[in-house]
């Protein structure tokens, strides 16, 4: 679903997607109210949502269908024309699963849709190295949060290596387990955290301190 106050933008976006083998666009809105009832209508696997729209902006947009339980398996996207942080913190913790400028190549946009549905989180270069920044300089808690202290070791280290940013092959190579085995963890990682997808646990390991500066 393409959420945009911009019908030419949508209009090409949507060019782009259903030229694409797999994908299709089922439904548009052009604010955030309409984007929360043309969701619950179409069911969409990703919606790509702006952020700056009237009546309702994509931010509580996105707040709202990610807490809606009929819509757990839709994915947002935010796409946005702002590297602004408080977007970027914002919509993170409103639910959605990545970050994308609209500056980004047609090639990108496709695949970071593809990514989104296969429920790994995805940000542009540039706001990746600023959110690990705002997270590496945060306090971080002097102990494991009660919820890490149910997890397995290895579950900690695969909790670790994806606040790291590392993809499930560079995770099944660094473990030396195969990428069937790196899922059943994310899977039991997202039951134990309550994280809705892969955003989330990369949020939980840097609040938790899994994930340290380099030298």
């Amino acid at each position: 679903m393409l959420v945009d106050d911009q019908p030419l933008l949508r209009h090409s976006l949507a060019m782009i997607i259903n030229n694409e083998a797999g994908l299709r666009v089922v439904a548009e809105a052009g604010d955030g109210a309409d984007a929360v009832a043309q969701a619950r209508a179409a069911r969409p696997d990703v919606i790509l949502m702006d952020v700056r729209m009237p009546h309702l902006d994509g931010l509580q947009a996105t707040r709202r269908i990610c807490a809606d339980p009929s819509l757990a398996a839709a994915r947002v996207l935010v796409l946005s024309m702002f590297e602004l942080d408080e977007y970027v913190y914002e919509a993170l913790h409103a639910g959605a699963s990545g970050f994308l400028l609209k500056d980004a190549r047609p090639a990108e946009l496709i695949e970071a849709i593809r990514r989104t549905h296969r429920g790994e989180s995805l940000f542009a270069p540039s706001i990746l190295t600023r959110l690990v920044a705002h997270y590496v300089a945060a306090p971080r808690p002097d102990r494991p949060t009660a919820a890490l202290r149910r997890l397995t070791g290895r579950e900690v280290e695969v909790l670790t290596l994806i606040g790291g940013g590392l993809s499930n092959d560079e995770i099944a190579t660094a473990l030396s387990i195969s990428v069937k085995t790196v899922k059943s963890h994310i899977t039991h990682l997202m039951a134990k955290l309550a994280a809705r997808d892969r955003a989330q646990l990369v949020i939980t390991a840097f609040d938790a301190g899994l994930v340290r500066p380099r030298s």
